[in-house]
């Protein structure tokens, strides 16, 4: 008798055994798909690859763009649905009102943009050598427009709209510190690896294209509307560096333009050359016009 128990015993404990060995290599049943050599220990939360060490989830997201972060809003089949999914769209939506709550309390929402405020940015931008200017309440661009000035740090937060003509998208920027290059602002867009991977699917004209081919307009305001020039920015400067000089109303504009569609841009110093080019021909006109009255008389 005691001679079956101790041996149901071991074979329950064979079965656990057999158990948690089956969990442990379930993700083991394919090959790491980075070296392809090894068994799989991981999976990727994002993408669902495998493999099989830290240096291969490395190479796994410097080849594919991954950032390894799972996609709460992916589809889930009814009857894949299960309570751990259940868990995820409960705290997901808790995390969702936390943001909207955090975004009520915010006192930018909340703070009326007084005309002492306004006068108070545009006395701070002529410090920088920049010309500030506001358009009047019930513009939609000034409802959007989120720019403020801390003057604990003493430094704009811009807001700022980019636009990316050869994908015909737009994105907004808020609170972007005036100190941050344009480099840095553009990464998330139209970097190879470190964009983000929506972004990247979108602009994926900028990112066929060699490194180093974009190129940043600013429109040059007031302007008349068949005249219309462009400011041609640095991205290795700071924001605030290269809207020095400069006009914005309200909040910056960049247009982020691909090199071979550059030339649709016209630069402001080129009507100078133009008109440079007509006085000497009006001049050469006169003189013609001079000795045409020289030769009847």
């Amino acid at each position: 008798m005691e001679s079956l128990i101790v041996s149901e015993t071991q074979n329950d404990s064979v079965d656990i055994t057999d158990e948690s060995t089956a969990t442990k290599r379930k993700i083991s049943l394919s090959n790491c798909e980075a070296c392809g050599a090894e068994e799989a220990r991981y999976r990727c939360p994002g993408c669902l690859q495998h493999s099989c060490s830290l240096p291969c989830v490395k190479r796994h997201k410097s080849e594919s763009g991954c950032n390894g972060v799972r996609d709460k809003t992916a589809f889930v089949r009814l009857t894949e649905f299960d309570e751990i999914n259940l868990l995820s769209d409960y705290r997901f939506l808790e995390d969702t009102g936390r943001l909207a709550e955090g975004a009520n309390r915010d006192p930018l929402q909340h703070r009326p943009l007084t005309t002492k405020y306004l006068n108070l940015m545009k006395n701070r931008a002529r410090k920088f050598n920049l010309d500030l200017r506001f358009l009047p309440i019930g513009f939609s661009r000034r409802k959007e427009n989120s720019t403020f000035f801390s003057k604990k740090e003493q430094k704009f937060f811009w807001h700022l709209k980019l636009t990316f003509p050869q994908s015909h998208a737009e994105y907004v920027e808020k609170r972007v510190p005036g100190d941050r290059t344009l480099e840095q602002i553009l990464t998330p867009y139209i970097h190879p690896t470190e964009s983000e991977p929506v972004k990247r699917q979108k602009l994926q004209v900028y990112h066929h294209a060699p490194s180093g081919q974009a190129k940043i307009f600013m429109k040059v305001e007031n302007r008349k509307s068949n005249s219309v020039r462009y400011h041609e920015l640095d991205p290795q400067k700071t924001l605030l560096e290269n809207l020095r000089n400069k006009t914005v109303i309200e909040y910056p504009v960049f247009h982020v333009v691909l090199k071979e569609n550059a030339d649709k841009y016209e630069l402001l110093g080129q009507e100078t050359r133009e008109t440079h080019t007509s006085p000497t021909v009006g001049t050469e006109v006169a003189k013609e016009a001079e000795e045409e009255e020289e030769v009847e008389e």
